[in-house]
Parts: structure tokens; sequence; C-alpha cells
């Protein structure tokens, strides 16, 4: 784990100075939290260009991950979702559940292990933020990539 740790590290050096991803060792587990917005587009549920770049920052150091669970966890804000996407996602709970499957979808067209993949929806809850500001919110919808110990 630390040497994934120190090769996320420095892929995503850029973005972890400009705030946009968080990269946390805790004990037995390996977290990079990525905001929405360089992953998809403003209330996108559909990994943008630039997503699927950031994104490829990320996979060559889980590949050599072996043994591990890769858990894609989605979060929004509390706002509720207006039309037309609502129309698709009734609420936060759908709209967080399309953005992580997004992503494991994308990190098994890179040839990570779909028995080691998961996604995960957590909808509005579990915010990071106050969702009382934009700033807030905007915290708040992000996808964590969680690198874990398989359960038996």
């Amino acid at each position: 784990m630390d040497n994934t740790y120190k090769q996320l590290n420095q892929n995503l050096q850029t973005e972890v100075n400009a705030d946009q991803v968080q990269i946390q060792q805790l004990q037995n587990r390996l977290q990079v939290t990525m905001v929405n917005a360089i992953l998809f587009p403003e209330g996108g549920w559909e990994l943008s260009q630039n997503g699927k770049q950031e994104l490829g920052k990320v996979v060559p150091p889980l590949q050599g991950v072996a043994g591990k669970q890769i858990v894609i966890e989605g979060f929004t804000d509390n706002e509720p979702i207006l039309e037309p996407l609502a129309s698709r996602f009734p609420n936060n709970w759908y709209l967080s559940a399309a953005r992580a499957i997004s992503v494991v979808s994308f990190m098994e067209e890179q040839g990570l292990d779909p028995n080691e993949l998961s996604a995960v929806a957590f909808g509005k809850y579990h915010p990071i933020a106050p969702n009382d500001t934009p700033a807030g919110r905007a915290q708040n919808r992000r996808i964590n990539i969680v690198i874990q110990d398989q359960t038996p």
C-alpha cells in the first residue's frame, strides 16, 4: 500500500495542490477523494474527457494492487435534482450511483479486475462540508476511490 500511496501522490500532485484531490492512507486502507468537477460535467454522470484523463492517472498504481477490493463511492450535495435530469434520476441516490458506476466501468475498461471493483452510492448523506454554500456543496459532490483488504 505504501508504494501505491506514493505513486498516486506523484501522479496526482497537481490536483492535490489545487485541492481537487485528497489522498489519505489509513490503517489497511487507502482513499483517493476526487471532486466531481474534475470528473463529470456539471450535473452529469458520464465521465468527461478530462475525467477520463484524471482517472487515467489513478489506474496504473492500482493495477499492481492484488488481493484488494477497490470500492468507488459516489456522493452528491443535498440540492434536489431538477428537470431534465430528474426524469432520469429521481433523487441523489440514483445520481451518486450512476457516477460511481461510470467510474467503475471506466476502470474495468482500463484493465482493472472487475472482481475487485464495486460501486457504492451515498447520495446526499455523509457530507464533508456544510451544504449552505456553493463551495460546501462542491466539496460534497465527490467520488472516493477506496482500496482495502478483500472481505472474506
